[in-house]
This record gives structure tokens, C-alpha cells and sequence, in this order.
């Protein structure tokens, strides 16, 4: 495997200095969980352990080296290479290792494209990957590294020959998104939409609309801002658009003053088929996802595929082939007593677009002879003071959709609980785990369940009973939660 860094290259872009025989550097990482041999391993401080407690154990896993601070480098000699780098900031790793990856993004050609949105930013980033690494060697954003340890170490991860690069950027706060554009430095950037996502933490949503904008302050002279037209915020976005470097602005939706329009959005239990326009050029294609909100977002990638000047054509058969990231729409068929029922696991994340967007795709999925349609919903977090409020609204969407049974797990949720007829009441918990036997009992063939919750809410756990009880090929499920050591994902 080519090295990603040599020993010069680290040395000069983080100002450290490496004691030992360093192996070949082929990668990066921060969780010992899931290092490879030949990685460089950063021990930064997470929210409540430090990631030099780990240093031996990376060594010993086979680790090319480890960067830790220079007042801690004589602890790891006896184990391994070590690059010692100088007390930077309130975290030297961390601070190392955006250096890094400003030098990753430095040194390469590659077109880059930065996604932000409050929802459909991973299902977007990795339609992304998946229909330009069809046109060139592409690098992504793993899962959903979005925040100031993800976007520096998914820079720091980027070879040099990448000719695509994809960074998914997310915030929980006003301000979070400038030093993170900041170091991608996009030739496109993308905001899917703009909802009450992190809303206590915001005046309104026109404050949201600002914080996401901040995604053109980045932007490399003579970008592309690329903004979604059906948005009730299009007109403030736009403005941050075009006080930015930017040089041209794409829109799409299905607004009829859209760049990228749908025509038409055929909706099937488990794809979409989308007739559009791009840039004035008719594009039909199927995308192998269901539900509008993909559809739409689909729109925003053959809008940054025509500002990459790549292959539209291929672009368009290339959507027919995606498949739903794992906690964000993926189905598995359950074998229970007297035939099959159908798993959705949305369990990744929620606010109330995207709940309302999930309520909507269950609603177009057969079900079996005397299946149901269920909605497992946890709570929302970071609503503020309209939390109750907005769970209790969902009722009106559930209604709509006709929505068989739901099961509400958690004090926030039970607002919806308590807002259903009685008929359409499954079950209620306090907890995700205490809605496990419940949900269970209650389970039979043809039914189709939808599981989904912020991820303070443990969904997953559901979803983890659910795929070892009953699944075919339970697998594994493919997205880890976040190590204890590293700070959480922003949206």
C-alpha cells in the first residue's frame, strides 16, 4: 500500500518530531477500536477520556505511529514510534492534526465538495461517493465525521492522488461551521435544507439558516454555492452565497425557478424515479433509495456533478445503485413465526423533518397479508423550549399516513403517545430497552417497522434486538456509536 505520509512530510506539517523507526503511515485514526496496522494514531482528549491512555495499546496494534503531546512523549518510548508535537491550544494532538490535514488539503488537485444541511447531509455525502468513485479515485467523509475532529481527520486521511473529495460538515452551534469550510476549502459547496434542528441553541430558524450559510465562507475564488430553491430560507442563503467568494450559484429543487427541477418524482416502495432537468438538459433516472426527501436531495448531486464538470450520464445510472446508509433507511427482512416482517432502521438520528420524511416512506411500503405499519419513535433531543410541542405535532403526520401502530419510547415522545387515538397506540417506555418486549410481543407477519430516534435516545438498541432475533444474516451493524474518548457528530 502506497504511505500517505512520510516521515518528512509529517514532521513539517505539524511542526512535531518523530522519536523511533516510524513504519510506513497509511492511514489515520483516534479509535483504538477500529485501528489498522500502518495507521497514525491521534491521542487527542475527548469529553471523558484521554487519548494518550491509549497510546499502548495503538503501538501494540500495530499503529505506523502515535502523535502525542511533546510533555508526554518519554511515557511511550519503551512501546513504539511517537511523533511528539509542540503544546498548541488547548489540545496539541488536536491542533496537530488539523495542521495535518490543511497539508493534506495543501497538497492536492482534487476537486473538493463540502455538504451541510439540518437534514440529509450523510445521505447526500454518500450519494456523492458513490456516484463520482464511478468517475475517479474519491475520498469521503467516514460515516458521519462532520465536527472539529472529523473534518480535520478526514482531511489528514485524504491521499494525495484523490481526485474527488466529499467532507460532510455539521454544527451544533453558531459559528461551528467557519473553521471547518475554512480547512476543506471547497470548490462546491452544497446545503441540503435548513430545519429547527439544535434549535435551543439558536433564537430561530433564520439563525440556523445564518450558521449553515457559513458553509460559502470557505469557498475557494470563483466556487460554486449550490442551494436548495423549495427552502423557505432560499432568499438568506442566497445572500450568504453571494457575499461569499463564489462565483456562480446553482439551485434545484422543484421550485419551477430551479437550475436542477423536477419535473416529476414517481415514488415506489423501495426506489424513486425522478425526471428532471438539470441545467437545462432532461435527466431521467432511478435512485435505489425511497422517499421524496431523497429524491429531492438527489437533485443537489447532479447539481454538483454538473458543477464538477463530471459525467451526468453516468452520474444518473450510477443513482440506481445506491443503497441507504446504515440508521438511515436501511431494511432488512425479519423472520418471525408465520412468515416475514420488514425492518426500516432510521435509528441514526431525528428531528421533525426528518421523522415527518421517515412517517412518509413507511407509509408507501407494502405490507404483508394483515401487516401493519409501525413507527417506533424515540425521543428528539436539543428542541428547546417547543419540544413538546413538536412531538406532539407528528400526530397530524402519523394521521395522514395512516400509520398503524406506534410505539414512543422516552418522556419527550410520550407527548405523540398521549396525542393518538387509542387505536393507534402500541406501546410506551421510558427507555429504548423497556420498549424492546412490547415492541416484540407485539410483532407479526407482514408487518413493516420504522425505527428512529436522536441518538441520546439508544434506538439502536432496538434495532440491534430486532436484527439478532429475527434477521436472515443479522450481520453487523455498521455504524458504531462513537467511542467515549471522542466527541459526538453535529448535525
Amino acid at each position: 500500500m502506497t504511505a500517505l505520509w512520510t516521515r518528512d512530510a509529517l514532521e513539517a506539517a505539524t511542526g512535531g518530531r518523530l522519536i523511533g523507526a516510524g513504519r510506513p503511515i497509511t492511514g489515520a485514526s483516534i479509535d483504538t477500536r477500529t485501528i489498522e496496522p500502518g495507521d497514525l494514531f491521534f491521542a487527542i482528549r475527548g469529553e471523558a477520556r484521554d487519548g494518550h491512555d491509549f497510546v499502548a495499546d495503538a503501538l501494540g496494534r500495530g499503529a505506523g505511529a502515535a502523535v502525542v503531546s511533546e510533555a508526554r512523549a518519554a511515557d511511550f518510548s519503551a512501546h513504539g514510534p511517537v511523533l511528539a508535537v509542540p503544546g498548541v491550544g488547548a489540545d496539541p494532538v488536536l491542533s496537530a492534526m488539523t495542521r495535518l490535514g490543511e497539508a493534506a488539503r495543501a497538497r492536492t488537485d482534487a476537486q473538493i465538495v463540502a455538504v451541510t444541511g439540518s437534514v440529509g447531509k450523510t445521505g447526500t455525502k454518500e450519494a456523492l461517493r458513490h456516484v463520482l468513485a464511478a468517475q475517479g479515485e474519491t475520498h469521503a467523509s467516514a460515516a458521519s465525521y462532520n465536527n472539529h475532529w472529523g473534518v480535520p481527520l478526514t482531511l489528514a486521511r485524504m491521499p494525495q492522488a484523490t481526485r474527488y473529495g466529499v467532507f460532510e460538515i455539521g454544527m451544533n452551534h453558531p459559528a461551528e461551521i467557519v473553521p471547518l469550510t475554512a480547512q476543506v476549502r471547497p470548490d462546491i459547496a452544497l446545503i441540503t435544507t435548513v430545519e429547527p434542528v439544535h434549535i435551543e441553541h439558536f433564537a430561530s430558524v433564520s439563525a440556523i439558516a445564518d450558521a449553515k450559510g457559513e458553509i460559502f465562507s470557505g469557498l475557494e475564488p470563483g466556487g460554486v454555492a449550490i442551494i436548495n430553491h423549495d427552502s423557505a430560507h432560499f432568499e438568506r442563503l442566497l445572500a450568504h452565497a453571494r457575499a461569499s467568494r463564489a462565483g456562480r450559484v446553482i439551485s434545484f429543487g422543484e421550485h419551477p425557478e430551479a437550475d436542477v427541477r423536477a419535473h416529476k418524482i414517481v415514488l415506489r416502495p423501495d426506489l424513486s424515479v425522478v425526471d428532471a432537468v438539470v441545467m437545462g438538459q432532461p435527466v431521467t433516472y432511478k435512485l435505489g433509495t425511497a422517499g421524496r426527501h431523497a429524491a429531492l436531495n438527489s437533485l443537489g448531486v447532479m447539481a454538483v456533478i454538473h458543477a464538477l464538470g463530471a459525467d451526468l450520464a453516468e452520474a444518473a445510472l450510477s443513482l440506481a445503485g445506491l443503497t441507504p446508509p446504515v440508521g438511515r433507511g436501511e431494511r432488512t427482512a425479519l423472520e418471525i413465526e408465520g412468515g416475514t416482517a420488514y425492518l426500516v432502521d432510521e435509528s441514526y438520528n431525528a428531528n421533525p423533518a426528518s421523522v415527518r420524511a421517515a412517517i412518509a416512506t413507511l407509509a408507501g411500503i407494502e405490507t404483508g397479508p394483515r401487516g401493519r405499519r409501525i413507527a417506533v419513535l424515540g425521543d428528539m433531543l436539543e428542541l428547546g423550549a417547543a419540544s413538546p410541542d413538536l412531538h406532539r405535532g407528528l400526530a397530524e403526520a402519523i394521521e395522514a399516513a395512516r400509520i398503524d401502530l406506534v410505539f414512543a419510547s422516552g418522556p419527550l415522545m410520550r407527548n405523540l403517545f398521549e396525542a393518538l387515538p387509542v387505536s393507534r397506540r402500541g406501546g410506551v417506555a421510558d427507555t429504548a430497552a423497556d420498549l424492546i418486549e412490547p415492541l416484540t410481543r407485539n410483532l407479526r407477519s407482514g408487518d413493516a417497522v420504522m425505527v428512529k430516534g436522536s441518538n441520546g435516545s439508544r434506538m439502536g438498541r432496538i434495532v440491534d434486538v430486532l436484527k439478532a432475533r429475527y434477521a436472515v444474516d443479522p450481520g453487523r451493524r455498521g455504524l458504531a456509536a462513537a467511542p467515549s474518548s471522542i466527541p459526538r457528530s453535529t448535525h
